[in-house]
């Protein structure tokens, strides 16, 4: 069986998690505490992190870039980059900014402050950093909103990698209760047609030890 080592609410598992189901590639999920160290794991990918992916044939593609870009040339049924070199273009761009410059100022902010010290026995939230990660959602957010307004998909007219990255990340932050959604309306739409598809159901039940997901996190149409 396929095998994906994963943290439920880590943003860029939930990428590659909603990339398998929408390519009906089916997996065993197993949460790796990254912060334990294992040492089978870490000889897996010697970064220590997640997500990391195991092929049925032993072939071990390690970190959310890599895995998806793998899954994209393995299995091109069901393709996720579009179909000409400027689509490829715009949908790379914005998987690098949600997972990077999005995911640096707003999503692992929270994310680490307040869920992974908690799991990891790291103390208590940094209350700049929190403040520090509000200044900047509300101006990325705007954005994404702005793309959710002028597209029908995130990357235009084709649903894309793009939409499961930011799927990943908001999803992340809205599981801890930190998107005020009435301010992005067409994000809210846009993500309510996320959550609808398929291969977004088990994201929709995923539990953390210690947090409690605000009640509307499970509704389809909030």
């Amino acid at each position: 069986m396929r095998t994906l080592f994963h943290l439920p609410i880590s943003p860029y598992c939930r990428k590659v998690r909603l990339v398998l189901g929408e390519k009906r590639l089916p997996f065993e999920a197993i949460i790796e505490r990254v912060w334990e160290e294992r040492p089978e794991f870490l000889a897996m990918n010697p970064a220590g992190q997640v997500p990391v992916l195991v092929e049925d044939n032993g072939l071990i593609v390690p970190d959310s870039h890599v895995i998806c870009e793998y899954l994209e040339e393995a299995y091109s049924d069901t393709p996720l980059l579009g179909r000409t070199l400027a689509e490829r273009v715009e949908v790379r761009r914005l998987v690098a900014w949600f997972d990077g410059y999005f995911a640096e100022k707003v999503t692992n902010r929270f994310i680490g402050e307040r869920v992974m010290k908690r799991l990891s026995g790291r103390g208590n939230p940094d209350g700049t950093v929190l403040r520090e990660g509000y200044a900047a959602m509300k101006p990325n957010l705007k954005y994404v909103n702005h793309l959710a307004e002028n597209r029908n998909w995130l990357a235009g007219n084709f649903l894309s990698l793009a939409d499961f990255a930011a799927a990943a990340h908001l999803s992340s932050l809205d599981f801890i209760g930190d998107i005020d959604w009435s301010r992005i309306p067409a994000v809210r739409d846009w993500y309510a047609r996320m959550k609808s598809r398929p291969c977004f159901r088990p994201l929709l039940t995923d539990r953390v030890a210690g947090i409690t997901p605000p009640d509307y996190y499970v509704n389809l149409d909030f």
